[in-house]
């Protein structure tokens, strides 16, 4: 019973195939016949009387959806021809480009030449810069790539070495003519920063900077003019190292060490090493000791996302003009302890700190000082950082108290990343004093460009003290298509009390500069500023600068 059903099957299906063919092709249809049955050959008999007789060709056994039908008639036979036949081989494929074109955009359409430029400028402009490389390279050079030896395992499998020895730097040479404080100069000053970087592994490295014609803040200078130059040439000479650090992190160094990897990481570092917090204004030295730091860390209960933590001591080179005397005198007789921490948080983000500085010997007593700062955007049309400073400590004579508040403010405008209005004002109490500076700096040397001298011709700044005055400082700087800078700044000291630390009358100031990059190496930069001060001469400066990286 099973073989007849297929068999039945079998044999409606090959009579009803021809018949769909024929149908479809416009042709007689021939009555439902087993295939085997039907003529496949010119001159076949007929299979039925009085119909047409339809002949059916096939050059494959399966027949083509795309082949085209041929109907022919014979003349001679009366009968009717369907005929099979491939397309060729162009028509088919123009068959396939219409088929894609109903699926897929069409490809691009370039009307012209291509053009390097034009595919720079998709990504806004940007291209790979070519900075200038250290003089000397040896081992593992920074910033490149390509193929690399096998590491060394000195440390542990997993603590590769990568050893490799950089020394880099740059020179300043100036031309200024400066009215600073009484004494008119014109001088031509030149200074030499060289960095010389050991690397040992990616985390763990020794680092060493000197300034080898730099001498306690005196530069190595050619006086030619000025009521008060000695037409002379003063080489200033220093050897010794002002920076000479180890630096790693002790995650990274147990990995290796042990060969499992460890669910911290704690970069420290110990020496003579520089201290930078709060973008200069409370720390900017080179102190003698250590410092670790607890990174990247967050806090549930706090609300808290991210935070650092860092600790600091010094037992050495420890500068506070403002406790210990100018240029270093008595850096050896303190000791310095404290924390700092970073922290986003409330919309924006803070940094804190405490810090100590124990006088021993002839500066005996103690001084403390705290900071805080915050920093966020306002309805994207303000950046705002408000700095707190306050120190107070075991002087008689009270001059080692001090508070001081710091607003700092920038415009967004149309252009946010060139056009830049600012506004930075401060108001001070006592004698506020940052916690150590080496380069006998107040608290006030950011407010702006009239706050700072150039550290090498002299070039005269309004008094940075902050002590019992009030003021500020409003400018425009401009940034073109970031390639160059230029900044045009109004800025006012004006005292409250003549403590006989800060200024002692109103101090005004005009001032501007410019700068511009030569090439990826060289730089060229004017200052100019005129500075007003009621009861004394003004002060007065103008000066050019060639700096070469490399």
């Amino acid at each position: 019973m099973i073989c007849r059903l297929h068999a039945y099957r079998r044999h409606t299906w090959n009579a009803t195939v021809p018949l769909l063919f024929a149908a479809l092709a416009g042709v007689p249809a021939l009555a439902a016949e087993p295939l085997e049955q039907v003529a496949t050959a010119e001159g076949a008999s007929e299979a039925r009387k009085g119909g047409a007789t339809t002949e059916v060709v096939r050059e494959t056994a399966m027949v083509q959806e795309e082949d085209e039908t041929e109907v022919e008639n014979d003349p001679a036979s009366s009968a009717t021809k369907v005929v099979k036949k491939p397309k060729d081989t162009a028509e088919r494929n123009r068959a396939s480009a219409s088929a894609k074109n109903d699926l897929f955009r069409p490809d691009p359409s370039y009307q012209s030449k291509y053009a390097h430029e034009e595919q720079v400028e998709i990504y806004g402009g940007k291209f790979a810069v070519d900075p200038p490389r250290p003089p000397i390279e040896i081992g593992r050079q920074q910033y490149t790539s390509g193929m690399f030896e096998p590491s060394g395992t000195l440390l542990g499998e997993k603590n590769p070495l990568l050893p490799g020895l950089a020394v880099y730097g740059d020179w300043r040479t100036a031309v200024a003519y400066n009215r600073n404080n009484g004494k008119d100069i014109a001088q031509i000053a030149t200074r030499l920063n060289l960095d010389v970087d050991l690397k040992i592994t990616g985390t763990e490295r020794i680092h060493a900077f000197f300034t080898p014609i730099t001498k306690d803040n005196h530069f190595t200078r050619y006086e030619f003019g000025g009521r008060d130059g000695d037409r002379d040439f003063t080489g200033e000479f220093d050897a010794e190292p002002q920076t000479l650090f180890f630096e790693g992190d002790l995650g990274s160094i147990m990995t290796g060490f042990t060969g499992q990897e460890q669910s911290y990481d704690l970069p420290f570092t110990v020496g003579l090493f520089p201290l930078f917090l709060q973008n200069g204004i409370w720390a900017n030295d080179a102190i003698l000791g250590g410092a670790f730091s607890l990174p990247a860390k967050n806090s549930a209960a706090l609300g808290l996302s991210n935070f650092d933590i860092t600790f600091f001591a010094a037992f050495d080179d420890v500068d506070n003009p403002g406790i210990l005397g100018l240029n270093g005198a008595n850096n050896h007789l303190a000791n310095l302890y404290g924390v700092t921490a970073f922290i986003d948080a409330f919309d924006g983000y803070i940094e804190t700190g405490y810090g100590v500085i124990d006088g021993q010997g002839a500066q005996d007593g103690t001084t403390h000082f705290l900071t805080a700062a915050y920093t966020r955007r306002y309805m994207n049309t303000l950046s705002n950082s408000t700095r707190v400073f306050a120190n107070f400590g075991d002087d008689p004579d009270g001059d080692s108290d001090g508070f001081a508040i710091i607003s700092e403010n920038s415009l967004i405008t149309s252009l946010p990343s060139t056009l830049l209005p600012y506004g930075n004002f401060f108001v001070g109490f006592g004698s506020p004093q940052p916690l150590v500076d080496g380069f006998n700096a107040g608290i006030l040397k950011n407010v702006g460009i009239n706050f700072e001298t150039d550290a090498l011709t002299g070039y005269p700044k309004l008094d940075d003290t902050g002590s019992n005055t009030f003021g500020g400082a409003i400018g425009l700087q401009y940034l073109f298509n970031l390639d160059q800078q230029i900044v045009f700044e109004l800025a006012m000291v004006q005292p409250f009390e003549n403590d006989g630390i800060g200024a002692r009358e109103a101090q005004y100031a005009l001032g501007m500069r410019y700068q511009i990059p030569i090439d990826h190496a060289w730089l060229f930069r004017a200052d100019a500023t005129y500075q007003i001060q009621q009861g004394v001469e003004d002060n007065f400066g103008i000066r050019t600068e060639v700096r070469r990286k490399f």
